[in-house]
Order: structure tokens, then sequence, then C-alpha cells
């Protein structure tokens, strides 16, 4: 039987088809057997016989055969950043370890067979296409083996065409001996090609974090990490493919049991999880040196979780003077219902942080470097020796740093946290937050977060992936104008001070330079003028948005006194340190020159 140019008979065959004939060029086998045991062979459709290739095939004719968790992967993957090898990382970790999966107990589950790395590419488009549309096979790209050393020497077969690629694989195809269907559906151990170790979950296999050891900086696993090799979903699509569901359905009630017993990693529920969603935590994973990352609905989100899953009730945080606002509001009038203290120290007093370390039992500190809105830095390493002492965990939220001007957790953080609606996600559509570290802190913060919701939606989760691809380059740009502009502003006549930290008249330059590559595309300013002559040169900006965030591919301008503190009276927004002619300036990506005659023109007009 013959359909879209594919020949059937027990035995499954892909073949390619052309207007003036049918040629075979490629043919998936599955290895099916009559319950007679007798071998059906393949009709011939020209005189070039066909290539059999025995593959994992995922197929709905034939549901007795594939059990369990059988899933084709694309590409051998990687998902983090180059660091020492920590076992057990990963989100699927916990229960990869302890699974084995063999053919004794899961039937063909993991007869997986392997292909030089660049097989897939080496079809031609009209053998993929029909490939695609007929639906029958996924073709699966992987290394010959599950050797590492091997996996990167590219096989012979792969440099070859498709000719040599598919002859080398019928070669092999012929080896392997046929099992007869009640030999398999009894258990009988399997013929593996090229020893093929099946002891672990291909799925689990392919969600694990695997070194990146060809790709050395930050820009380049902003575009590749999570996604050039590592992704858990098929496809060979660029673009990480957005998984638009509220559940995942199991096979089989003994699936579901594998799963709550952690005999095997699946996605469950939305709220749980999504494979786009884990595409962007791996990817930021990699940018933080991270064994983990919890992606949210927002900053706000990852701040408040994070808060009540390790601070206890009736415990004891540290904080700074400095601050978002509803951070602090979050911490002085919700926290308490708990029984949850704060003290709160200025970003550079030390000797304030020891003294809450020696008189209460911390649990955590938690403050932003570069601060909101005056940019103020956290001397990250140190405050961390000294929380460490006293067994305090510290959270640094580094969302005005990035994870390219500043790594915390280098710097001795527990935690790091970010914003992601700002420079990550960096194009002012998409609200999400994320915090990074250990794997156990982030599991104890999802398994909240898992309770309390505030799940971040597949679609927005590919706009973080999307706008990180550019966040090295957008960063660059931002970092640079900052700067410029910032040493601009302060040699004006009518600004009377600016706060940014590349600035050497800035308090913690010196920690800054220490801690930072770059100092970000924010800058906070004074004007020389009360609250209306502010107004005025806000007002007379062209290039800027009037609006409430900062960090994306647009500049953004705004008046603390009035967009974040203006139900506050005049004096209470003055012991925040908030005045009436406070600006801050988040410089997009615009030319520098643009947005030099534009804010020179505005200046003038005050």
């Amino acid at each position: 039987m013959q359909k879209y140019g594919c020949t059937y008979t027990k035995d499954i065959y892909l073949t390619t088809s052309t207007k003036r004939n049918r040629m075979p060029s490629l043919a998936v086998r599955v290895l099916l057997n009559h319950t007679e045991g007798k071998r059906d062979r393949p009709r011939e459709t020209s005189a070039t016989s066909l290539h059999r290739i025995p593959m994992a095939i995922s197929m709905t004719s034939y549901p007795k055969i594939f059990h369990s968790h059988f899933e084709c992967r694309s590409d051998p993957e990687f998902s983090s950043s180059p660091r020492p090898e920590k076992a057990g990382t990963g989100r699927f970790a916990a229960c990869a370890s302890s699974i084995h999966v063999g053919a004794t107990s899961h039937g063909l589950s993991s007869l997986i067979y392997r292909f030089p790395p660049n097989f897939v590419r080496q079809l031609n488009t009209k053998a993929r296409r029909n490939c695609s549309n007929i639906g029958v096979a996924q073709v699966v790209a992987a290394s010959w083996s599950n050797n590492t050393a091997a996996a990167r020497v590219p096989s012979p077969a792969a440099a070859n065409a498709v000719d040599a690629a598919a002859a080398a694989a019928t070669a092999t195809a012929e080896s392997v001996p046929v099992t007869p269907l009640e030999e398999l559906q009894a258990g009988t151990d399997l013929p593996v090609v090229d020893n093929f170790e099946s002891s672990q979950d291909v799925q689990l296999k392919d969600l694990d974090l695997k070194e990146a050891s060809f790709l050395s900086f930050d820009g380049s696993l902003a575009i590749h990490a999570g996604e050039r090799l590592g992704r858990g979903i098929v496809t060979d699509a660029i673009t990480t493919p957005i998984v638009n569901t509220s559940a995942y359905f199991f096979k089989k009630t003994s699936e579901l049991i594998d799963f709550k017993e952690k005999r095997r990693a699946s996605f469950e529920y939305g709220r749980y999880g999504n494979p786009t969603t884990l595409v962007a935590e791996e990817k930021i994973s990699a940018l933080e040196g991270a064994e983990s990352t919890l992606i949210m609905a927002s900053g706000m989100c990852a701040s408040t979780v994070m808060l009540m899953a390790l601070v206890p009730a009736g415990g004891h945080m540290v904080t700074t003077t400095d601050c978002y606002r509803k951070t602090r509001i979050f911490i002085e009038t919700i926290l308490p219902k708990m029984g949850i203290t704060a003290t709160v120290i200025d970003p550079a007093d030390m000797k304030g942080l020891e003294s809450a370390l020696e008189k209460h039992k911390v649990s955590l500190f938690f403050t932003e470097s570069p601060t909101n809105p005056f940019l103020r830095c956290v001397d990250i390493k140190l405050v961390s020796d000294l929380c460490h002492r006293k067994g305090a965990l510290v959270c640094i939220d580094g969302t005005f740093a990035t994870p390219l001007n500043q790594k915390a957790l280098a710097l001795g953080a527990d935690l790091i946290l970010h914003s992601a609606t700002k420079f990550i996600g960096g194009h002012n559509d998409v609200l999400a937050g994320c915090i990074s570290g250990p794997l156990n802190l982030i599991s104890e913060i999802r398994n909240l977060h898992h309770i309390l919701g505030g799940a971040l939606n597949s679609n927005a989760a590919y706009l973080i992936i999307r706008g990180m691809k550019t966040l090295h380059l957008r960063v660059q740009q931002q970092n640079s104008t900052a700067q410029r502009m910032a040493e601009l502003l302060e040699a004006h006549p009518k600004v009377n001070r600016v706060y940014y930290p590349g600035l050497s008249s800035h308090p913690e330059h010196q920690v800054a330079k220490q801690q930072m590559t770059g100092f970000g595309g924010v800058v906070s300013f004074e004007v020389d003028g009360d609250l209306m002559k502010t107004i005025k040169f806000v007002d007379s900006l062209k290039i800027p948005y009037i609006a409430p965030s900062f960090g994306g591919c647009e500049s953004i301008v705004d008046q603390p006194a009035i967009m974040s503190y203006w139900d506050l009276s005049q004096s209470e927004r003055a012991k925040y340190g908030i005045l009436d002619n406070l600006v801050r300036f988040s410089f997009g990506v615009e030319d520098f020159e643009d947005l030099k005659v534009d804010i020179l023109q505005a200046l003038e007009t005050i």
C-alpha cells in the first residue's frame, strides 16, 4: 500500500517522491513481527532498494508496542554555562538519579537508536517534509553512543552526504536481529545499537543540565543555553515552540503511579511547569551559573514567594533603606502578620548589619544591588561572608545590574532575583520574575509557588526567551549610553546631582568597580528646580516615554515623586530621599547622539 510517497507493510518505510517518480532516499523500519513470528518483506517502489533504518518511532497504529515514557529527541543537549560538574543538578535530577529504565521493565521504551549528529540535517528538504507530513516517524539526530568524548568528535558518517549516511545506517540495521513480538511483550532483553546504555529515561536525560564547553561567553549563552542542544521538546525548529496547555496526560495509570512515586519525570499540571517555561529557566540558570531557576508571573511574585518560603513565622530578616517601594510595603505591612520582623539598614552600613546579626536570629538578608532609584551598591562578598557566619541566607535583587553586569552567586550570594520584565525581557511587552540558586533552596521556593500560583504562561515565557537572545547587545548599548550621559549630566549647570555607579562621585563606586563589569542602563539625577520645573523638563523630552518601568529597547523617564510616591506628602517622601526634582531615566537602545540632543534641549527649557 502506498500513500503520500510512503510504502506501508508490517514494516514501515518513508520515501521521498518527485513529480517523475518515487525514489526512496530514506526508509524507517519499525521492528514489528506477526504474532506467528514471521517477518513481512516490503514491496519495492523502484529498482533502488530501500535503506532500512531501525529507529524509535512514536505512532498510534501499534499502541501495544510503545510503552511508558517513550520519547524521541532532536539533538544532544546542553542547558547551562560552563562550570564545575555538580552531581544531581537540574530540575528532574532527584528522581533521575534513582531511576533505572531497562528493556525488561518497559518493553520498547528504552530501545532508542542513535544516529550521527548531523544526520537529520543531511536529509534533503523533500524527505524531511514527507517525514513531517506523514507523521509516521520523528527522525532522531544524536550521537552514535552515550560516550561523552565520542559525542564531541564528529562521526565520519555525519560528514558524508545523505546516501553515505544512509548506507552506513543500513549496514548497522542489517546486523540487528529482529525480536518476535511475543518476546518483546514478555520482557526479553532488546538488541541495542553501538552499546547504547538504557540506564536512564530519554526524557530525564534530555532535561538534565549538561555542560556547554563550546560556549564561553554570556552573549552566546544568552542565545543558545537551554535550546541549541537541550530542549525537551521534539522539533527541528530554531525557535522554541510555545506549548499552550493547562495539563499533561499519562498514557496509562502505571505511568502516573511511576510519576507520583518519583520513578518517572514528567510535567503534570500547567501551574507546576511547562516545556517552554523550562527553556527560559535553564537559559537564566546558564547566565547566572545557577543549579536551578524558578520563573514566575512577575518580579514581585518572585520576591514575595521567596520571602514567605525562606523566612519562618516569627523570624527576622534584614533589608536596606533604598529599595522598590512595593517590596518595602510587603516587608513592613504583610510579613508582620506572620510574626516576621525586619531590621532596615543603609546599603553601606555593615556595622548595622553585624549588630542585627548579633541581636536577632536572622534568616535572610535581602536587598537590591544596585538599588531603586538611587542605584546604591551593596558589597555582596562582604555581606555574604558576614551573614553566612551567622547562618543567614543572602538574596540579591539584581534587576538593575542584569546577569551580564554582575554575578551575585559567584560573589557569594545564595540567591539572585530579577524582575525579568525589565532588562531580561527587554522589549516592554512581558511581565515575569525569576529567582536562581542552589537546587535545594529553589525547590523550597518552588513548593510554595506551586501552592500560591503566579505561574508564568508559555506565551510570556517565549517572549522572555526571545528577549534574552539580544540581551548582551542591548545591555552593551545601554551601559555605554548611560555612562556617557551620566558624565554629561554631572557636568551640566542645570543638574544638581547624578546617581550612577559608574561615576567616581557615587558613594559605592569602588564597590561597583569590583563586582560589576558594566554599570547598567539607568541614571537618576536631580535637576535644578522644583516640582513644576522638573515636570516641564520631563514633558519637553521627545524620545523617552513617561512610564513606570525600565530596561527595554525604548527609553523611559519618570519622576519618582509622582510615579511612585504621589500618595505621600512632600515631607513623607523626603524621609525616603525622594525629592520633587528627582528624575529616573532608563536609556534604551536609541542612538546616543539623538538622546543627547533631546536631553540637552529639554534642560534648556528650564
